[in-house]
């Protein structure tokens, strides 16, 4: 199979169901933004120490393809992921119960935290930012079209474990937080 197939020369993708749509259109912005905050969740991987964690974003990695396999389907409509693409709501209790667990510890939050820190740190901040991008793009693209309310629930708590993970990471490497 050949990477390239010139099918994309003129601007235009094609989505499951075959249709074929302009690259800038909403579902493909929301979806090709997931992708943007997989990759980035796989430079924080590749110099995390935290095998643990590393495990956990690499679930949250095969989460966001099959969440993006989602609004990349035009045939199944609201709630009709099959297969890999399914993300169940279970998801949802299991990034609930990694900040639950990253929270515990860390010293409580009293005041805004700027980005950044060690490296680790300053890459789950960039994710972070790049999944409240995401949420809003998958917010936009439900106000014209049916997206399965698991997709915007996940995305907004993936955006709060980033948070915490990068306040874990900074924390781990005994780097002080800076406030606003």
């Amino acid at each position: 199979m050949k990477i390239y197939t010139r099918t994309g020369d003129t601007g235009e993708t094609g989505l499951l169901g075959g249709v074929r749509v302009r690259k800038n259109v909403s579902r493909v912005e929301a979806y090709g933004t997931l992708d943007e905050l997989s990759a980035m969740l796989g430079m924080a991987c590749a110099i995390w120490a935290d095998v643990d964690m590393v495990g956990l974003l690499h679930n949250v990695q095969r989460d966001l393809f099959a969440l993006g396999a989602q609004l990349a389907d035009v045939r199944g409509g609201e709630g009709q992921a099959t297969g890999k693409a399914t993300v169940p709501d279970a998801r949802l209790a299991v990034l609930e119960q990694a900040i639950d667990r990253a929270q515990a510890q860390l010293p409580p939050l009293r005041s805004f935290v700027l980005p950044g820190g060690c490296e680790a740190g300053a890459r789950l901040h960039l994710a972070r930012t790049i999944c409240r991008r995401a949420e809003r793009r998958i917010a936009a693209l439900a106000e014209a079209e049916p997206v399965a309310p698991v997709v915007l629930a996940y995305v907004n708590r993936l955006s709060d474990l980033l948070f915490v993970l990068a306040r874990l990471a900074n924390h781990h490497a005994r780097i002080q937080e800076l406030t606003w």
